[in-house]
């Protein structure tokens, strides 16, 4: 079998979604991650999960990478790790060995800090199409110049969260935790302000740890980004 035919065969939906932290009901059936949904609508069967709300529909592999906005091959890697699958050895999925209490609380982090930076990813990406200038006489909006700074280093972190060496991913989930990042992430998602919910500072004392680990190519325009934010930030103070 190849490494999709395994994972499929070892995982089934059901598995993922509680892994990935879906809380599943007893009828199998979660509120859908891919829309706003307030009860229950997305049904998992074991083989395929289908959405009574958007009609958002596929087998686990497809749900892993709409969930955190990975290619089919890179999502079907990413439930071969997370599941312990040798894709030579395929593992009755019932038979995988319970993660330690530790484990799971780090699994538990590592994957509500992926969540986060997914959904600011997307959240990126759409201002930089949004908010492009129309003209090079624009001024250019706070919203685009961000997107056009963060989206290479948020998807360098996202890689380390889910492929790196796990010293590596350790070290990023402490981070972000520990230094309100994800928190920041959260309330802006939530609320989507015109300005930016991050303290510079972060960018200053923060990011020395985090990008020790971090592609070369993707070092300096992060920094340049804190010299960016620090203007923007006074702005704001005294607009």
């Amino acid at each position: 079998m190849n490494l999709f035919e395994t994972v499929k065969s070892a995982v089934t939906v059901k598995q993922a979604a509680e892994y990935y932290g879906c809380k599943v009901n007893r009828g199998d059936m979660i509120c859908c991650p891919f829309h706003d949904d307030r009860h229950p609508s997305m049904k998992l069967n074991r083989d395929y999960f289908y959405c009574f709300g958007c009609g958002a529909t596929g087998d686990v592999i497809d749900f892993v990478a709409r969930l955190f906005g990975l290619s089919s091959y890179e999502a079907a890697k990413k439930l071969a790790y997370d599941f312990g699958i040798d894709p030579d050895k395929p593992p009755a999925a019932m038979a995988l060995k319970k993660p330690y209490p530790l484990a799971q609380a780090f699994r538990n982090d590592e994957i509500h800090c992926q969540r986060v930076l997914c959904d600011y990813l997307h959240l990126l990406e759409r201002w930089k199409v949004e908010y492009a200038p129309q003209s090079p006489e624009d001024e250019l909006d706070d919203r685009f110049v961000e997107a056009c700074h963060m989206i290479e280093y948020v998807n360098d972190l996202l890689d380390v969260l889910m492929f790196a060496e796990l010293k590596q991913r350790v070290k990023a989930v402490d981070m972000l935790l520990k230094d309100g990042t994800i928190t920041a992430l959260e309330q802006r998602l939530r609320f989507s302000p015109s300005f930016y919910l991050l303290s510079p500072s972060f960018y200053f004392f923060s990011l020395p740890p985090l990008i020790s680990f971090l592609p070369p190519s993707s070092i300096n325009f992060v920094l340049i980004l804190g010299k960016v934010l620090v203007v923007i930030r006074k702005k704001c103070t005294f607009a």
